[in-house]
C-alpha cells in the first residue's frame, strides 16, 4: 500500500505540518486504519468520496480514500472517457462508480419511457408554472447552438432515453463493469438482481444506500456487500431519519459492513459514525467546494457562505425528496399556489432545460438566474466555508478523527 506521505505529495495536498501532525502522520503510515471497509477494498482510509467530478475522485483516491464517480449524468461515451482518465491518474489504486439502475420503472417492458413519451405526460399547468418563473426572473432562453450536456442541474436522459430508466442505465453499467473500478454503488432503491450478479461475475463489490433498517435488510438479502446508511442530513435524495439514530439501527440490522453517510465532512463526525458501528464513511457534499470540484462558481459561492440551516428537502428538481440549498427556486416551489411536483422521471424532464438556462445566466451578478441557482447539498454545508484541495480535506478529516479518538481514550484513563 502506498504511504500517506507519498499520496499526499501526489495529490498536491501536502503542507508543512507541525510536530504533532508529523507524529500522527507517522502513525498512519506505519499502521493505516484497519476496518472491514479498508480490508475489502485495500485502501488506507475508510473515506468514500462520492463526486460527479473525476478530478475529485482521483484526488481522494490518491490521498488514501476511495473516490466514487457519480455517473448518472454521464453519457456512456463520457463515462468511458472519465473512467479511463481516472485510471490513468490513480495508478492502479481502487476507485468506484455510482449508478442509478432501477429495480422497477414505468415502461419496464420496453426498458423505460423515452424522453418523447415523458414529454406527452407532463401537464401544461406545470410547463406554464416553469415558464412563469423564468419570465419573472428574466432568465434568457438558451442559444440555438447550445450543446450543454452536463452541468450541475437536474438529470436528463441520454440518446432519447428518459433519466433513471433501464435504457439509460444499462449502457452505463456495461461501461462500469468493463472498467477497473473495484466498487459499484446503486444510488436509489434496491439494486436489481442482474446488477448484483454481473458485479459478482466481474469480481466487483456492490454497495447500496439505505435510509431505513428495512432497506438495509433487503439489500443484504439481495447480495449487497456494503450498506451506506444515509441519514436525513445528507445532500441529494435522502429520507427522514437522522444519522445518529439511523447508523446504529442499520448496523444492528445487518451483518455486513456499513458506511455512515449524512452530515459527515469532518473527523469528529467520522469518529462519531464509527463509534456508532460504521466501518467507514460516505461523504458527498464536502467535496463540492474543493478546488477540484466542477461546481458552478455561483453555487460554490453560495455554499461557502451558507449555514447548516440553509438547506431544504424538496421535490422541486427530481420529484423525490432531495436535500438542496435554499434559493429562489425552492421558494417558488414552496408557494401555496404552485402545482405539486411531478413524480420521477417526469419532474427531472420538466426542470432540466430550465436549470440549464439558470446555470448559463447565473454568472451575472444580481440577476434573477443568480437568485434561482442552487444544487444538492447536505447540512454539512455550514462548515464548508473555505475552498481546499480534496487531498487536504482527507488529511484534515483523518487528523481530527485521531484527535477525537485520543480525546475519548483519555477520558477512560484512570
Amino acid at each position: 500500500m502506498a504511504s500517506a506521505d507519498a499520496d499526499r505529495k501526489a495529490s498536491g495536498a501536502a503542507t508543512q505540518p507541525d510536530s504533532a501532525s508529523r507524529r500522527r502522520g507517522a502513525t498512519r503510515q506505519d499502521g493505516a486504519m484497519q476496518t472491514a471497509a479498508t480490508d475489502m477494498l485495500n485502501i488506507e482510509f475508510p473515506i468514500f468520496a462520492f463526486s460527479h467530478c473525476r478530478d475529485v475522485v482521483a484526488a481522494v483516491t490518491k490521498a488514501g480514500g476511495l473516490g466514487v464517480l457519480g455517473a448518472v449524468a454521464h453519457s456512456p461515451q463520457a463515462l468511458e472517457t472519465d473512467l479511463a482518465w481516472i485510471e490513468n491518474e490513480v495508478g492502479g489504486r481502487p476507485y468506484g462508480v455510482d449508478l442509478i439502475v432501477p429495480a422497477k420503472y414505468a415502461g419496464d417492458e420496453d426498458g423505460g419511457y423515452t424522453l418523447d413519451d415523458i414529454a406527452q405526460l407532463i401537464p401544461d399547468t406545470h410547463r406554464a408554472f416553469i415558464d412563469e418563473i423564468l419570465e419573472r426572473y428574466d432568465v434568457p432562453e438558451l442559444p440555438a447552438d447550445d450543446t450543454t450536456t452536463r452541468s450541475n442541474t437536474a438529470v436528463g436522459g441520454h440518446d432519447g432515453n428518459a433519466p433513471f430508466s433501464a435504457n439509460a442505465a444499462l449502457p452505463q453499467l456495461e461501461v462500469a463493469l468493463a472498467s477497473n473500478a473495484s466498487f459499484i454503488a446503486n444510488a436509489l432503491g434496491p439494486p436489481p438482481g442482474f446488477l448484483i450478479d454481473r458485479c459478482k461475475e466481474e469480481g466487483k463489490l456492490i454497495g447500496a444506500l439505505a435510509g431505513r433498517p428495512q432497506h438495509a435488510e433487503r439489500h443484504q438479502a439481495a447480495g449487497v456487500d456494503i450498506i451506506i446508511a444515509q441519514g436525513s442530513e445528507a445532500g441529494g435524495h435522502t429520507g427522514e431519519i437522522g444519522s445518529m439514530v439511523l447508523i446504529p439501527e442499520i448496523v444492528d440490522a445487518v451483518n455486513i459492513p456499513v458506511l455512515g453517510a449524512g452530515g459527515i465532512g469532518r473527523g469528529r463526525q467520522m469518529a462519531a459514525a464509527m463509534a456508532l458501528g460504521a466501518q467507514g464513511v460516505w461523504c458527498g457534499s464536502v467535496w463540492l467546494t474543493t478546488e477540484e470540484a466542477e461546481t458552478h462558481p455561483v453555487v460554490k459561492e453560495k455554499f461557502l457562505a451558507a449555514t447548516s440551516a440553509d438547506t431544504i428537502r424538496s421535490r422541486s428538481l427530481t420529484g423525490k425528496h432531495a436535500r438542496m440549498l435554499k434559493s429562489a427556486w425552492t421558494e417558488e416551489w414552496d408557494r401555496d399556489d404552485r402545482p405539486d411536483p411531478l413524480g420521477m422521471p417526469l419532474q427531472p424532464i420538466l426542470t432540466t432545460e430550465a436549470q440549464k438556462r439558470i446555470a448559463r445566466a447565473a454568472h451575472t451578478k444580481g440577476s434573477g438566474a443568480e437568485k434561482l441557482a442552487n444544487y444538492f447539498v447536505g447540512q454539512i454545508v455550514g462548515t464548508m466555508n473555505q475552498s481546499k484541495t480534496s487531498g487536504q480535506v482527507v488529511i484534515e478529516m483523518i487528523e481530527e478523527f485521531i484527535e477525537s479518538v485520543e480525546s475519548l481514550a483519555r477520558q477512560l484513563e484512570v
